[in-house]
């Protein structure tokens, strides 16, 4: 049995449900906060994700950090070198869709061209009758950029463990990946 880390980076614009989203993942949906002050900063959530039909695990040290533009500096100090990536929008606020290539930009270039695995998640599936960014429109933006796309409710505990098995997921296959190199120049 394998137990491997990763550095997990939490990203979006603020009020889109990143620690709500974060929150729910931890508690496997036993507790929604309703009330939620802004993160200032980053705050860290651990938790542990079993690879399915392997026995291995990963786990995911999730950074999630402040979507203010004021702590967007700051929070790039405790990013150090993500593993993976979660960009999140609000799938009624079409805005916070369009900063998402900023927002990949910025972790881009904090990432100094090292590739890191990521997915893009519109949160707030529940506020359908307010939807401004199609389902369709999100996911091609997110294959042309090579992410895997999910849509969540946080508050509806809808999918929100799915983004992040699917970046343990990632991660685990990069593992793979490189204990398959190290064995073929041996």
């Amino acid at each position: 049995m394998v137990k491997l880390r990763a550095k997990c980076i939490l990203v979006g614009d603020a009020s889109v449900g990143k620690s709500a989203l974060s929150q729910m993942f931890r508690s496997d949906g036993g507790h929604f906060q309703k009330n939620y002050s802004m993160t200032a900063g980053a705050e860290l959530v651990v938790k542990s994700v079993s690879i399915p039909d392997s026995g291995d695990s990963v786990e995911l040290f999730i950074v999630d950090s402040g979507g203010k533009e004021t702590f967007v500096e700051a929070c790039e100090k405790l990013w150090g070198q993500p593993s993976v990536l979660c960009l999140v929008f609000d799938v009624s606020s079409e805005a916070s869709f369009r900063n998402c290539g900023l927002w990949l930009e910025r972790v881009r270039a904090h990432c100094q061209g090292l590739q890191v695995p990521g997915v893009l998640v519109g949160n707030k599936s529940d506020l359908s009758s307010r939807r401004e960014v199609e389902t369709a429109v999100a996911q091609e933006w997110a294959r042309s950029q090579g992410l895997e796309y999910h849509e969540t409710s946080a508050k509806e505990m809808e999918n929100c463990e799915a983004p992040f098995l699917s970046l343990a997921r990632a991660f685990y296959a990069l593992y793979q990946d490189r204990i398959q190199t190290i064995q073929t120049l041996a």
